[in-house]
């Protein structure tokens, strides 16, 4: 069945996934980047209720592959303060708890940064969304629906799948049926991506999984296109890490990282 969305809300709390979240690892699973967004949804809404608004960080400890299919969204506050919240998730699939999340929420004030602040401004993107040819990655161009179609890509930098790069993302569709999607849940959705689009070693031949995900975010970003600036490093002992520079098209907004878990595929030579 043809959906325009990646997710439809049962109840508020129970979710159905379809195929539009679909990942490059196992056509059965989905990439992280969608239900990370999900639960990015659930924690913005639980921390409204005391005014914090602003997703400073989010890190999700990825446990299992996420199935396509029904999810469930728990968030639980662990300490609520008056400039800063700490908030708990977990989501579930099939009764098991395959992924686990932490966020600090805060509370936005108006504070310009004063002139000649050392660093500051902070650094611009690379180049225009609109001044970047369109790209697909290379699992969407069998014409299967799945993340690849989900998100549109621009290309800034380098070539995807081929070492460091950097490249626009920019939701297609909506997160969940009738929704626009926040500025923090765009962000998660493209985050997930910086060690794909940066992968160091043949696809064909390698698995690097991410076992988890941190986004650190300094303001909130604005408009619909999201910059990842990704490189990826490898230990040699079966470890890696993916670090992207996130931007919006005003400039810098944050940071994000994942620890990978590498492994020759069977039969690859």
């Amino acid at each position: 069945m043809d959906h325009g969305w990646a997710y439809e809300s049962r109840d508020g709390q129970h979710f159905v996934a379809t195929e539009l979240t679909r990942g490059p690892w196992d056509p059965g699973h989905q990439h992280a980047g969608p239900p990370t967004a999900l639960v990015c949804r659930a924690i913005e809404h639980a921390a409204a209720d005391q005014g914090l608004r602003h997703l400073a960080r989010l890190t999700g400890n990825l446990l299992r592959p996420v199935p396509i299919g029904e999810l469930r969204v728990e968030v639980t506050p662990d300490y609520v303060g008056r400039n800063a919240g700490h908030y708990a998730a977990r989501l579930l699939a099939g009764g098991k708890e395959v992924a686990r999340f932490t966020a600090l929420m805060q509370r936005e004030d108006d504070e310009p940064v004063p002139a000649g602040t050392p660093g500051h401004p902070l650094p611009a993107p690379p180049r225009a969304p609109a001044d970047c040819p369109p790209v697909l990655m290379p699992f969407a161009r069998s014409g299967q629906r799945g993340y690849g179609t989900f998100v549109e890509n621009r290309l800034a930098e380098g070539t995807f799948f081929s070492g460091p790069c950097t490249a626009w993302f920019r939701m297609r569709h909506p997160l969940v049926a009738g929704e626009t999607p926040s500025p923090y849940q765009r962000v998660a959705v493209a985050a997930d991506s910086g060690n794909g689009i940066s992968a160091a070693l043949d696809f064909a031949r390698y698995v690097f999984v991410n076992c988890d995900l941190t986004i650190n975010l300094l303001r909130r970003p604005v408009g619909e296109w999201i910059c990842l600036a990704a490189r990826t490093g490898l230990g040699g002992n079966g470890c890696g890490l993916a670090e992207s520079a996130l931007y919006d098209e005003h400039g810098l907004i944050g940071r994000a990282t994942q620890s990978l878990a590498v492994r020759r595929r069977d039969g690859a030579a």
